[in-house]
């Protein structure tokens, strides 16, 4: 046993800033949620391939990237909390953005509406995740950020239930077998109709924002603070990096983010090449998010009995089983396999987090922070190289084989890479050899 039962999780004083900072985990859930059906939304409605369509997902995912590092540098400085309003305001700003995309119909600017979002989400998780770990005590840190990361599945069925009711049964381009054998005067009318379901849960996320944004300005948020001035960020980088238990952690984040997304994203592919309609493949998708939650609430109690190295490793090599499962078995068991999959990816993201900042300064862990909300670029790159993988014999899902399997089923083996490099780096920090 690695952590003591007795230490408390979040001291008493701290419980209620801690509600208040966990919230913002439900925020990004949502975030992400709501967006992983836009890509299928998106190649309907304006007849993109499928790699095209993954340029949703390289927007979202590429704002984490460009804005971590600088939101972890301004809070470097200043505080959590202005970091957090920061992130809001950008979130809300981003959403917005839908209004005037919609009235342009121009794709590009959807996805700079995305892109700015997630600067906000950029901002938020690089001061969420360190903060959460510094409410309490050192030995209780990764149970602490696992029970904060349970409210992200929250946020992720909302997300889901809000895409499937109010945006994917409402486009009109899904009840049509040939979209792009319509007349142009018939597409631009639904394109326009379609665009502006898309706009509305975005609009309304929005104004949400403002009025959480000033939630969070009248409210009390402490602060700690380490003696001394802040070190040089060069030297803090620097000693990051010879950190093997952080620099190979942020690898198995960005490995870990991109697995994620493929499975989540990718779900809608998988089941329209065994002939399921989007609105009944998002069910699944709920399943999944369910599941993905409920693996939380064990991963976290496991916790307490089981070093989080071999517990992250398990549910790495548990992963894989599944992801082969998903690849080799077509049908509804491999629709089965991948749904089984969130339940065992849910520990991941907290726990190599936590054992990546695990040992490091405050100050260290705001930048080595921005490091691996950095790292969900790899939500970015990998669904964008799956699309491509799809794509290899049409625009369609199973237009070749590879290996026996319709494309979009060998298309998984890149899931199964990132969880076999995941199981490596529990092992790695369970038996403390390479790491």
């Amino acid at each position: 046993m690695t952590n003591q039962p007795s230490a408390p999780i979040v001291p008493k004083t701290l419980v209620l800033p801690f509600i208040l900072v966990t919230s913002l985990f439900a925020l990004w859930g949502f975030a992400n949620a709501v967006t992983d059906p836009m890509v299928q939304a998106f190649k309907k409605v304006l007849e993109l391939s499928n790699s095209e369509a993954a340029w949703v997902q390289m927007a979202f995912y590429g704002g984490y990237f460009c804005m971590a590092l600088p939101a972890a540098m301004f809070m470097r400085k200043y505080s959590y909390k202005v970091g957090i309003l920061i992130g809001l305001g950008l979130y809300a700003v981003g959403a917005l953005l839908f209004y005037p995309a919609a009235i342009t119909e121009q794709f590009w600017f959807f996805c700079l509406g995305l892109y700015i979002l997630t600067f906000g989400l950029a901002f938020l998780e690089t001061a969420a995740n360190p903060y959460a770990l510094a409410m309490g005590p050192k030995e209780t840190a990764t149970r602490r950020l696992n029970l904060a990361q349970a409210f992200n599945p929250v946020g992720l069925m909302a997300g889901l239930y809000v895409a499937q009711r109010f945006v994917l049964k409402n486009l009109q381009s899904d009840d049509i077998t040939d979209f792009s054998a319509l007349d142009e005067a018939s597409k631009i009318l639904i394109k326009t109709s379609d665009l502006m379901v898309i706009r509305n849960p975005y609009v309304i996320l929005g104004l949400v924002l403002i009025g959480i944004f000033i939630l969070f300005i009248i409210s009390k948020m402490p602060q700690s603070k380490e003696d001394g001035g802040i070190p040089n960020i060069g030297e803090t980088i620097s000693t990051l990096r010879k950190n093997n238990k952080y620099s190979l952690g942020v690898m198995a984040q960005i490995l870990y983010v991109g697995a994620q997304i493929m499975c989540w994203t990718y779900i809608y592919q998988y089941a329209e090449a065994i002939g399921m309609d989007s609105v009944t493949a998002g069910y699944y998708q709920m399943v999944a998010f369910v599941l993905f939650t409920i693996g939380r609430a064990v991963g976290t109690y496991l916790l307490r009995f089981i070093s989080s190295g071999k517990l992250l490793m398990y549910f790495a090599i548990a992963s894989m089983v599944f992801s082969l499962g998903t690849m080799f078995v077509e049908g509804m068991v491999g629709l089965y396999s991948l749904v089984a999959v969130s339940f065992f990816m849910s520990l991941m993201f907290p726990t190599i987090y936590g054992i990546a900042l695990g040992e490091l300064t405050e100050e260290q862990a705001k930048v080595g922070s921005a490091g691996l909300v950095m790292a969900i670029v790899g939500g970015a790159l990998m669904p964008k190289l799956q699309g491509m993988i799809i794509d290899a014999g049409g625009n369609g899902v199973a237009d070749t084989q590879i290996l026996g399997v319709s494309e979009v089923n060998f298309s998984f083996i890149l899931p199964l890479l990132c969880f076999v490099y995941i199981a490596w780096y529990g092992l790695s920090v369970n038996k403390k050899t390479t790491i």
